[in-house]
């Protein structure tokens, strides 16, 4: 399966013979989460994701003995600790939404086998598309929960699917490559945001904080930084939002190098120090809660805001499986299916 361009709105392998659409199932994928709050399920699960060489783009040679010798036994703990402050009952915060998610799609496309998957531990895409083919589907359409198309997330799912379609090629995919302006979800994530405003008040500004990447592979093409503004201006516009009353900003940096600016929690500590009494703080990009936005925006970076001068961080949750949420992303299922001819 060819890599999706960026510019594209999905991606095919295999063959595309005349299917009746009781043969279509959705695959929905997200990143990939530990199977729990230890050191070493934490351990297993970053040594699979830092082994991709979409997320860490350095030769194994040098990469494989600093990853392995210094990273993983020094980060895993301490991940490991962020990750039990926000574990809920039912597993970690990621693998409980997405799974929640994907059934209230499904519930939605009558018909439609629907199964999902984590692009880094369990369970696998591989594993999944199996069950729906076991399932009776002839074809899959594949939604990365990826609402911006970046090489380091989108691009690592086409390579599992290409990957996978060598050993099942009488299995079509067809996935989709981005979603950062769809009407339906910016509807949702703007109604998200006043329902807050409506039962916690309103913030002196609207932080919209994305995953970044670093700034080497945007200046190569990369189109994610924007795609993230054009989402960030499209939730501003159907808020109603005036210059200055908003700002774009990227978080989880890793690593030395240059990374999308302006940084969170850079901007956070800017905002404190002017005095700034509340800020509410929204993450776009991505669609379900997990440790990036439970720890370290609503507990980290609304610390850091605070010991900087600030008041108030509000976090504003993610989508999950909120039923506008569920039904945004049915319509951009049934879209795809229709255009899949």
């Amino acid at each position: 399966m060819p890599m999706p361009a960026a510019t594209a709105r999905s991606a095919e392998t295999g063959a595309e013979p005349s299917l009746p659409a009781s043969t279509q199932g959705l695959l929905v994928v997200n990143l990939g989460t530990p199977q729990a709050p230890t050191a070493a399920a934490v351990r297993r699960y970053l040594a699979e994701f830092l082994s991709d060489p979409r997320v860490v783009q350095v030769p194994r040679l040098l990469w494989w003995p600093l990853l392995h010798g210094v990273i993983l036994p020094l980060r895993a703990p301490r991940v490991a600790r962020k990750y039990a402050q926000v574990w809920l009952d039912d597993g970690s915060p990621l693998a409980v939404y997405t799974a929640r998610l994907a059934a209230a799609i499904g519930a939605r496309l009558p018909g439609v086998p629907v199964a999902h998957a984590m692009r880094y531990g369990e369970p696998g895409i591989d594993a999944a598309l199996r069950a729906l083919r076991d399932r009776g589907c002839g074809r899959v359409l594949v939604l990365p929960l990826y609402p911006q198309y970046s090489t380091t997330t989108t691009a690592s799912v086409a390579d599992a699917l290409a990957r996978i379609a060598k050993d099942a090629a009488e299995l079509p995919l067809r996935m989709v490559d981005q979603y950062s302006t769809d009407a339906g979800v910016v509807a949702a994530l703007a109604d998200s945001v006043r329902a807050h405003w409506q039962a916690h008040g309103r913030g002196e500004r609207l932080l919209m904080s994305f995953h970044g990447i670093p700034q080497r592979l945007v200046d190569g093409g990369d189109p994610y930084s924007t795609q993230c503004h054009a989402t960030a201006t499209a939730l501003a516009a159907a808020l109603g939002l005036g210059h200055g009353e908003w700002l774009v900003t990227f978080q989880s940096r890793f690593g030395r190098e240059q990374w999308l600016q302006p940084a969170t929690d850079a901007t956070l500590r800017l905002l404190g120090e002017t005095g700034l009494g509340r800020v509410d703080v929204v993450c776009p990009g991505f669609p379900a809660d997990c440790l990036e936005t439970l720890e370290e925006i609503a507990l980290q970076n609304a610390a850091l805001f605070r010991a900087a001068g600030g008041g108030t961080l509000a976090y504003i949750p993610c989508l999950n499986d909120a039923p506008a949420h569920a039904d945004a992303l049915a319509a951009l299922v049934v879209r795809e299916f229709d255009a899949w001819r």
